[in-house]
């Protein structure tokens, strides 16, 4: 059975738990084990999808990714960790839409992005607003 386990590449909770920390993509969080190419491969899909990592934890796992990429043969196209995990034009329910920071929100609704004004419009509770264009938000959400 656990030779099934290996060649089908999921790990039970005990061997995960007997991983080392460098054994995975996120060593702090332990998240993204590295320990066989469907991992790897795993690892590069799922890279959007880790919380509460750093900027400087994405850049560490990605650059231990790619060296696990390159140790268990599995192509990797990409230069950048910002490069993986595009955002998909679906938002899974676990997201939370983004807040625009205080300068984006300083700025002329008509240059704030359509996202930005969706995210306005969700927090005023302006009805139709899925359906509404970038101008018709600004319309909808009124002048400065």
């Amino acid at each position: 059975m656990a030779a099934n386990r290996k060649r089908s590449g999921t790990l039970d909770a005990a061997e995960r738990n007997a991983m080392s920390d460098s054994t995975f993509a996120f060593p702090r969080l332990r998240k993204e084990p590295l320990n066989d190419a469907s991992h790897v491969r795993n690892a590069i899909a799922r890279f959007d999808q880790v919380r509460d990592a750093s900027d400087e934890e994405r850049e560490e796992a990605f650059r231990r990714i790619k060296r696990a990429a390159k140790r268990y043969g599995v192509e990797m196209t990409e230069t950048s960790w910002r490069e993986l995990g595009k955002p998909s034009r679906t938002m899974k329910s676990s997201d939370k839409p983004r807040t625009p920071d205080k300068a984006t929100r300083n700025q002329p609704r008509s240059e704030r992005s359509r996202d930005d004004l969706y995210a306005e419009a969700k927090r005023r509770n302006i009805r139709g607003r899925s359906a509404m264009t970038k101008a018709e938000l600004v319309q909808a959400l009124g002048n400065r």
